[in-house]
């Protein structure tokens, strides 16, 4: 049976399983009005073919929320708001009717909150840590504390940098220790202590969705909650609801924090670079401010130490002329929220309801021999959405119960199209407690060379990260359903198993929780001693051009000389690629050394040679310039006009083609850090096996009609080696090419690239969907390999000599050496 009708039988179930009349049966809150669909194809008609599941990031704007900005910036003049003629005062007007809505939207007045703009959560955070009164130990009086949730945003245990050098006592909390530690504070205990203490926690977490209680504002600030109880002092109460205010109502009559900080986009879409901090009025006389800018002075004096602050709390605060027209913005995303959705209370309800269907069918789906498909990091089981906002966190595991690393299931949605959040979210606290990663793991991570925001999913064979889904107001059932059929379709292995008793329980809302062991997963050794050969050399003069296939070819300290030592970079600077250029592979680059030139071919084009510069005299028109790759600032030389005129005509866009300048080094980040490198991802060669190529064709195409040469030229590689079993590069060591050693760097981790047609340029889900399906979700293919040694400057890689290898194998109980001490007839040597 071919595979895709294999796929669709097995999944038949869970399709039937996964309707939106099975999503009715649980939950009846879904859309606003009847035309919810009308109104998802009007307003967000840019989303069709798109699966969008990272409103926790940024929520999505309906197109006449932006119509209705253009139309009133179009016949409005608008002036700056601190000059007083007509168009700036109809500025001041609107931005101070502006603050009003917003607080109307949190049920308070500007009697008893203030607003000021920031540019976003994280400025109006850095606001409060900079002005807040903290105060150093006395004689008298304990030092100030700040005291933070450990499930905080990284912003706010920011704070933490202020407060160290002033004094200032920091203390993390755990969740469970607010309640835990609670106590009544007798009356003695109620001292005159005036030292100010804040406290810090997120109304929602932005990693796991959990909402805390709102009840800990009033709680703390009367000293009845931990860790308030155990201090004396005044308490004050910053709420984060930068996550929870995107989908949830927040009543500050009823819950009035101190500080509540805030980000526009994660509630609209737009405007962006906007935030704001709504203030206490009662809190707001202990702030203190040290610089002064434009607007928040009533008098100065430039020849003497001498300023008195405006009375009014935001002009005192915003420093400068603050972003009027996006302020202004903001009414209009008011009014398309209200106009669309009819208030907060139902889109948590609509929200939630989507989250809710995604766990239960998630936490319920199996793999074939019954293992969990996903081990979910919550600590509910979406009952209530007073308690659970409308994130879904999780990793997923392959029928073994080993984590799939959360940046190969990123690279397969993206195939899909579909648009979700991994890593840890700025939460690295949240992120050890639901992973159970120590603070030394932390470190250790960060000395293998995993830093936040990375691909590194995985260290040792645990998760560093974790993928995020997260709905808004706009979000339909079809997203949920596009989302796990996608799960289905990529990860579980068939037949695909529901836990029916636990989807039955959920359903009913009956709690228990539950956990299924690991199962270890241990490589054989594979067989030896075949003879290998190399069938191809290929290199790539030009980073994301096609490829240059030679016989025989020199190498040099950074690998294969002129091998990517040039790539193509936009208008600004930025670097192009087949991801974002899919065209590139049709600009065909040869390097002709004796005549020391680079020629540029396409179709419909006119060949032009670029000289390979002569390194001692650099062109005086070619100006030295920095770029940016794979996070490294390269240094580089521009190549001139007429290849950026070439490069712009074919592509259809600003290009200049730039080269690595000869003087600047770059080493490698991973594996080997001396090791020079050219203007390559990873690592100087990328080597390939031919019999894993043409065991992935042939999962192939059952469904996908696709040549081995063909699928060859999706990966990109410079060697391409047969005469091995499949997948069998994946466990060497390093070799001996002739007198030179090479190191094995690492599996080369696969991304939607290898989905471009290097013929057409045309863009496939192939063969990216079979490899992750064959290899279990773990996107590898070929091996990096980086020189150890290199012995004389005419070294070069040719056809028809013999070579030595060293290779290391896994077995089940050890790790062994095994030396392959005799020849191959391996059409490569080292001369």
């Amino acid at each position: 049976m071919p595979l895709q009708e294999a796929t669709e039988k097995e999944s038949l179930n869970f399709n039937q399983l996964c309707t939106f009349e099975s999503f009715e049966e649980v939950w009846s809150h879904y859309g606003y009005k009847s035309g919810f669909k009308d109104v998802i194809e009007r307003e967000f008609s840019r989303t069709k073919g798109i699966t969008y599941l990272d409103h926790a990031g940024t929520t999505l704007y309906p197109e006449s929320l932006v119509r209705e900005f253009y139309q009133d910036i179009s016949r409005n003049v608008y002036g700056n708001p601190h000059s007083h003629n007509p168009s700036s005062r109809l500025t001041h007007d609107t931005v101070e009717h502006v603050r009003y809505r917003i607080l109307q939207h949190f049920n308070t007045t500007p009697d008893k909150y203030s607003v000021i703009f920031t540019s976003g959560c994280t400025a109006a955070l850095k606001l409060v840590a900079e002005s807040f009164p903290w105060r150093p130990p006395t004689a008298t009086e304990p030092a100030s504390q700040f005291c933070y949730l450990t499930d905080n945003h990284t912003s706010v245990v920011g704070i933490r940098g202020v407060t160290s050098a002033l004094g200032v006592v920091s203390l993390p909390v755990s969740p469970k220790e607010i309640e835990a530690r609670a106590r009544d504070v007798a009356q003695s205990e109620c001292s005159s202590c005036q030292t100010p203490h804040l406290f810090c926690y997120p109304a929602q977490s932005n990693f796991s969705g959990r909402k805390y209680s709102l009840g800990y504002v009033r709680g703390i600030q009367a000293r009845k909650l931990y860790p308030a109880c155990d201090s004396q002092g005044r308490w004050f109460v910053l709420l984060d609801a930068a996550s929870f205010a995107s989908c949830s109502p927040l009543d500050l009559q009823e819950h009035p924090a101190d500080f509540v900080p805030l980000s526009f986009y994660k509630m609209f879409g737009f405007p962006t670079g906007l935030g704001a901090l709504l203030v206490r009025n009662d809190t707001a006389a202990l702030l203190r401010k040290a610089y002064f800018g434009g607007g928040t002075a009533a008098a100065y004096l430039a020849g003497e130490n001498y300023y008195v602050p405006t009375p009014n709390m935001a002009n005192r605060f915003e420093d400068g002329t603050v972003s009027f027209l996006d302020v202004i913005a903001l009414n209009h995303s008011f009014d398309a929220l209200h106009k669309l959705t009819g208030g907060m209370d139902k889109v948590q309800l609509h929200t939630f309801g989507l989250a809710r269907y995604t766990y239960m069918l998630l936490s319920s789906l199996c793999h074939g021999n019954g293992q969990p498909v996903a081990q979910i990091y919550s600590d509910s089981e979406f009952e209530n959405p007073s308690m659970q906002g409308a994130i879904l966190n999780f990793n997923l595991t392959d029928c073994h119960g080993q984590i799939v690393g959360y940046s190969q299931v990123d690279k397969l949605a993206s195939l899909f199209n579909i648009h979700v959040r991994t890593g840890c979210f700025c939460n690295t606290g949240a992120c050890q407690l639901f992973l159970g990663t120590t603070n030394q793991d932390v470190k250790s991570n960060l000395q293998a060379g995993h830093v936040c925001g990375d691909d590194v999913d995985l260290v040792d064979g645990r998760p560093t990260g974790s993928v995020r889904v997260s709905f808004g107001y706009m979000s339909t059932f079809q997203d949920c359903q596009n989302f796990l059929n996608f799960v289905v379709e990529c990860f579980v292995e068939k037949p695909v198993e529901v836990d029916q008793v636990k989807l039955d329980r959920l359903k009913s809302n009956t709690s228990s929780k539950g956990s299924s062991p690991c199962k270890a997963i241990t490589k054989e050794a594979k067989s030896l001693g075949k003879a290998q050969y190399l069938t191809n050399i290929y290199i790539y003069p030009i980073k994301s051009c096609a490829a240059f296939e030679v016989t025989d070819w020199p190498v040099c300290p950074l690998g294969l000389l002129h091998d990517r030592g040039w790539m193509v970079v936009n208008g600004n600077g930025v670097c192009l690629n087949q991801k974002r250029e899919p065209r590139l592979c049709l600009i065909h680059p040869q390097i002709y050394l004796p005549s020391n030139t680079l020629l540029l071919q396409a179709s419909g084009m006119d060949t032009i040679s670029v000289p390979l510069e002569n390194y001692n005299e650099p062109h005086q028109s070619h100006g030295v310039c920095q770029s940016k790759l794979c996070g490294d600032r390269v240094q580089t030389v521009d190549c001139g006009d007429e290849a950026a005129s070439w490069l712009s005509e074919f592509l259809g866009q600003p290009c200049r083609l730039i080269r690595q300048s000869p003087d600047f080094i770059r080493n490698m980040k991973k594996g080997v850090s001396s090791t020079a490198l050219s203007l390559v991802n990873e690592a100087q060669y990328l080597m390939i096996n031919h019999a894993s190529v043409d065991l992935l064709q042939r999962h192939i195409t059952s469904r996908y009609s696709i040549t081995c040469y063909i699928l060859v030229s999706r990966f990109r590689a410079n060697l391409v080696i047969s005469g091995l079993e499949p997948f069998e590069e994946d466990d060497w060591s390093h070799l001996i090419i002739g007198n030179t050693h090479f190191q094995v760097a690492g599996r080369c981790g696969r991304c939607q690239m290898i989905g471009v047609d290097q013929n057409t340029g045309a863009k496939t889900k192939e063969p990216l969907l079979s490899l992750s399906a064959y290899r279990k979700g773990k996107v590898t293919f070929g091996v990096y390999l980086v020189h150890q040694s290199l012995d004389g400057s005419n070294a070069t890689l040719s056809v028809g000599y013999h070579f030595q290898m060293f290779l290391y194998v896994w077995t089940q109980n050890d790790f062994k050496q095994t030396w392959l001490g005799y020849h191959f007839n391996l059409n490569v040597c080292i001369l």
